[in-house]
């Protein structure tokens, strides 16, 4: 596939979070799927992507990406995203609080065959739990 195909592929990754589209997952990502970063628990493979998508859409429902910036080269795409969303319900071990959540994130996608086989998934964990208020800023307001 050239490197815009795998670009719109690892778009499509996105979108899986924003729709819960779990059919669109069997479309685009491996069953053997491997997330190299992945949440302490997490089952491998396509099921266990089904399950994180799951849990987001039960947390974050209205969760939207914007894809920043997007690089690929051979096999692999890096996409530079920022999200906003509300806390509406259990995500990340917290209970819903209401809050909107603003962070960034960097993901590395490795496609075969034109699915994502492999990810290498970072953002701002840090600044969501402050934005939940499970942690407070030295003298801030948990902003």
């Amino acid at each position: 596939m050239s490197t815009e195909e795998n670009k719109a592929v690892a778009r499509k990754f996105y979108e899986l979070f924003e729709t819960g589209d779990l059919k669109m997952a069997e479309e685009v990502v491996a069953e053997d799927y491997v997330n190299l970063r992945a949440i302490p628990g997490q089952t491998s493979g396509l099921a266990g992507l089904k399950e994180v998508i799951k849990s987001f859409r039960a947390g974050v429902p209205d969760i939207k990406f914007t894809i920043e910036e997007q690089v690929a080269e051979g096999d692999k795409v890096a996409s530079r995203y920022s999200a906003k969303c509300t806390h509406q319900g259990d995500f990340l071990g917290v209970p819903g609080t209401g809050k909107p959540l603003n962070f960034t994130g960097l993901v590395i996608h490795r496609l075969v065959d034109g699915k994502i086989k492999e990810a290498w998934l970072e953002f701002d964990m840090l600044t969501v739990l402050r934005q939940m208020g499970t942690i407070s800023t030295p003298g801030g307001n948990g902003k």
